[in-house]
């Protein structure tokens, strides 16, 4: 029996011998009433005590051999009844299949059948359908994007190619990262004259640039493009092209001496003596008699200094331009501006226009037949020189006109916001003098001053905390140490005993007849008035700090 189940198994597993019809376990346990199973012939006489018994037959207490389950095939793994190891096969059959022969289908059964092979067969159509009608709806959709693509494009009146060849293009439809249009917003420190991200970048170039440049310089090696190039882009991992040197040379011009040289002695492969090459001299104060002048730190420090300066200055131009460009339009003094107009974004700044460098001179190329044979006509012989001829002339096309280029779409000019229905002009006037003077002392404010407004910003919750501390330590003077190191402790922000002090200072100095200071020896003692109203002092010092933030 175990010799028949493998021969069986190994049959139905060979790709080209599978069977439709499941192998379905038979019935053990209920046998079927209809047909009994054959019994086994009486034993004779001669026979021995067990009975012989039908190797197809099982038991019904006795269990399936474990081999038999191991080789029981899975119902998907049967092929189809075109194998021929069909239920109707009588090489591939099994001794259960020998033994039952199957009912023939019913009338019922028949159209099942019949339903069940044309929904093997719709599957393939239907997906050929779906597939065609998804590509056309692709199709559309990207039509579509393309469509709303132009349309953007030709409202926000932008071109569809770079303007400038030289500066790299981002990605199309993307702007600017975040870490460089609010570059401004994210120094640490108090604000003040803030350069944009591009500008600063440039200003980091400059002093990588002059590093290099120093070095090659002082030890008497032609400074060229190609090495200034290489070491930059080591040094800042950003790339370093003639444009940004174009940049530099706009900002300060007096910085550098550039020139087209050739015949410098390079040692690469794919650059020849011959070749010219841009050379950068840095240009220094030479006193009469003196020997060479070098590049050294205090140079590089100095001529830092003054590119950070001429870049400061540009962005105060600009920043003139949008002071004018307000309703009502401001004009702040170069001396008295410390801070930029809270309007202002600095990080839209335009970038600044490359200068042009010295470029190779033109070699004259023959580029035609005819210049060919014009120039060696006297070298040639015959045959060649009418070859030439004869090529010159089937070539020779009128070139056609260039068609000329499109206009860019000019922007459309900036519409002025709607005015307030209801709102009188005058009061809209009132209010826009009044919030153009607060900017303008906010723009022109010294850093003593920002450091004496953040003291008064402090001074209402302080005055709450030195009154608990006079009122829990229970006496009418507290030395200065002592109070400035109870109020640290009691502050909701980190402060040094030191700073505290200058804050008590600055109160007493305020309110005299609330907080008096009495100097006795070598110690200071802090006096307070416990039976004042605390609500009216902090009120009084945040009106006094509302008055001195609007001067």
């Amino acid at each position: 029996m175990a010799q028949c189940r493998l021969t069986d198994f190994f049959a139905r597993r060979r790709p080209g011998l599978r069977a439709k019809p499941t192998r379905t376990k038979p019935a053990w346990r209920t046998p079927s009433p209809a047909k009994t199973a054959p019994r086994a012939p009486a034993p004779g006489p001669g026979s021995g005590r067990k009975r012989a018994r039908s190797p197809a037959e099982p038991t019904r207490d006795e269990p399936a051999p474990p081999a038999r389950r191991r080789l029981r095939l899975p119902a998907n793994a049967v092929s189809g009844p075109s194998s021929p190891a069909a239920a109707g096969s009588p090489e591939y059959s099994s001794p259960q299949s020998k033994k039952t022969k199957k009912a023939p289908l019913s009338a019922s059964q028949r159209p099942c059948l019949a339903a069940q092979e044309d929904e093997d067969k719709v599957p393939s159509k239907v997906t050929l359908s779906e597939l065609a009608s998804c590509l056309q709806r692709a199709q559309e959709l990207g039509a579509r994007v393309q469509e709303l693509k132009a349309s953007a494009q030709k409202n926000a009146g932008e071109p569809s190619a770079p303007e400038d060849k030289g500066h790299p293009a981002g990605l199309c439809g993307e702007q600017m990262p975040a870490y460089q249009r609010f570059h401004a917003l994210a120094q640490p420190g108090p604000p003040g004259l803030v350069l944009p991200y591009k500008y600063q970048v440039l200003a980091e170039m400059f002093r990588s640039m002059d590093t290099i440049v120093s070095m090659l310089y002082n030890r008497s090696e032609t400074v060229t493009f190609t090495k200034v190039k290489q070491g930059v882009q080591d040094m800042m991992h950003k790339r370093f092209e003639e444009r940004n040197v174009g940049q530099i040379k706009t900002v300060y011009p007096g910085s550098y001496r550039f020139r087209q040289e050739h015949y410098i002695p390079t040692f690469k492969d794919g650059v020849r003596r011959s070749d010219y090459q841009l050379t950068i001299e840095p240009l220094l104060d030479q006193q009469a008699g003196s020997a060479a002048p070098r590049l050294t730190a205090s140079h590089l420090l100095q001529r830092r200094q003054v590119f950070t300066q001429k870049l400061v200055a540009r962005v105060r131009e600009h920043h003139r331009a949008f002071l004018a460009s307000l309703n009502p339009p401001m004009e702040v003094p170069e001396d008295q501006l410390t801070r930029w107009h809270p309007r202002f974004n600095v990080d839209e700044v335009p970038d600044v226009e490359p200068a042009e460098l010295p470029q190779p001179p033109t070699v004259e190329k023959l580029a035609s037949a005819q210049e060919v044979l014009a120039r060696a006509r006297s070298l040639m012989s015959p045959r060649m020189e009418k070859a030439l001829s004869d090529l010159a002339q089937r070539t020779a096309q009128p070139s056609s006109p260039q068609s000329p280029s499109p206009a860019l779409p000019t922007t459309p000019p900036a519409t002025s916001p709607a005015a307030l229905k209801g709102v009188s002009q005058a009061l809209l006037e009132r209010v826009r003098a009044k919030e153009a003077q607060k900017q303008l002392a906010q723009m022109t404010r010294r850093p003593e001053q920002e450091l004496r407004l953040q003291r008064l910003e402090r001074l209402p919750e302080l005055a709450r905390v030195l009154r608990s501390v006079f009122v829990s330590e229970r006496k009418p003077a507290l030395t200065m140490e002592v109070a400035c190191a109870r109020m640290v402790g009691s502050y909701r922000a980190a402060m040094s005993p030191g700073e505290m002090e200058k804050h008590v200072q600055l109160l007493s100095e305020l309110l005299p007849n609330w907080l008096s200071l009495h100097r006795i020896r070598t110690d200071t003692y802090v006096k307070l008035d416990k039976a004042a109203d605390l609500a009216g002092v902090m009120a009084q010092l945040a009106r006094l700090a509302r008055a001195e933030e609007a001067l």
